[in-house]
């Protein structure tokens, strides 16, 4: 009898520490990285405060799965593998679906979509069709976003491709001419560039460009280590529910004046 009562013990011992063991951990705070600047998705006020359209879509996932958020600052060529080092959870931080990060993180179901634009200074607009024209042209792109591998792959053998560690690196030789062009995600021209402003010295020299999939992805997701699959579907289920009540609506015409949806 005595030797059934440990054993039982044991059990009970061992299903006691578990769940002590998972309520630790949902009580400690859910580490999300993010590159900014980038607006109006994520930069902050010139008080310090974080802020942007997926800092409080974040900021509400997290109150609806009753987590506190907690935001590390990661720049954009280090952010993969710092999730895979478990410097945080998860990255928030406008990443696109694509087939080759699909290889190293499982996504969220896509919350958002966004177009990348090719930009000039005004005066000097090229015709991205004519590929003839680009000859001998340089263009600029942020370092490791799925923009440098399409410029890279399409146009590296016509044009020299410039790379940058910052949107606003970019941005500035842009401005000041030591770039012929630079291609670029359209919020970025728009925040960093003021692309849509008569008085502007930079403008868009192309269309809106979301294709082809190959490139540029299947949306925005929010990305995990791939064994998180328990935290994607708590992810998953909060964002089909702010979709759902108009939450999602309200957030998206705070921060942007063009359809973000997908």
């Amino acid at each position: 009898m005595r030797r059934v009562f440990l054993s039982v013990s044991a059990v009970t011992l061992g299903t006691l520490l578990g769940c002590a063991s998972l309520s630790a951990q949902a009580a400690e705070p859910l580490k999300l990285a993010v590159d900014i600047p980038f607006e109006p998705f994520e930069y902050r006020l010139p008080d310090g405060t974080l802020t942007g359209f997926e800092v409080e879509l974040g900021e509400e996932v997290c109150r609806r799965i009753e987590r506190e958020c907690e935001w590390v600052e990661q720049t954009w060529d280090g952010i993969i593998p710092g999730l895979l080092a478990r410097k945080y959870d998860a990255v928030m931080s406008s990443m696109a679906i694509t087939e080759e990060r699909r290889q190293q993180v499982l996504f969220s179901d896509p919350y958002y979509s966004n177009p990348s634009v090719w930009v000039t200074r005004r005066g000097e607009e090229i015709d991205v069709a004519d590929e003839a024209s680009l000859e001998g042209l340089t263009v600029g792109v942020q370092r490791g976003t799925i923009r440098d591998r399409f410029i890279t792959d399409t146009y590296g053998e016509r044009m020299e491709v410039r790379r940058y560690a910052t949107a606003e690196d970019l941005a500035l030789d842009v401005k000041t001419g030591r770039l012929d062009s630079a291609f670029m995600y359209y919020p970025l021209a728009l925040s960093n560039l003021g692309v849509d402003a008569a008085d502007s010295d930079v403008v868009v020299s192309s269309e809106l460009i979301r294709e082809p999939k190959s490139y540029f992805g299947y949306g925005v997701a929010v990305a995990f280590r791939p064994r998180d699959e328990d935290l994607a579907e708590q992810f998953n289920a909060a964002l089909a529910e702010i979709k759902a009540d108009g939450t999602y609506d309200t957030l998206m015409t705070k921060y942007v004046d063009y359809d973000i949806k997908i």
